[in-house]
This record gives C-alpha cells, structure tokens and sequence, in this order.
C-alpha cells in the first residue's frame, strides 16, 4: 500500500503539497510543529496512490514516498 512521511522538523506548511495531491490526501496539521509551522500530514492513507507529486513539487525535501 503506497503511502507519504512529512518530516514536521523540515515541513514550513507552504501547502504546495495540497494542491499537487491529486487524490487530495494531504491536510495541513492543526497542531504546531517544533519549528512553529502547521506541517502537512497524510490525512487519508487508503487513498494515496504513491505517485509522488507532493514529493516532487515540495521545496523543502520534506516528504518521502513509499509505493
């Protein structure tokens, strides 16, 4: 089953990912992260399909993908 890891210490909350999601998967956090950003998160993982467009457009190298 495919799936996205943030890394809240390098996530800013740009929400780039968001958008890019085209099952839109990914919410943003309602909670700080250390950094003081709201990063984002998988919010549904059954409908993530591994694609990697949250990976490619994120400017801060935050997120992993998994397939």
């Amino acid at each position: 089953m495919p799936k996205i890891e943030v890394n809240e210490m390098r996530c800013k909350g740009c929400k780039l990912c968001t958008k890019a999601c085209p099952k839109q998967c990914i919410e943003m956090s309602d909670t700080f992260s250390k950094t003081g950003y709201y990063p984002a998160k998988l919010a549904k993982p059954e409908c993530c399909i591994g694609c990697g467009m949250c990976y490619m457009v994120c400017p801060d190298l935050a997120i992993t993908v998994y397939r």
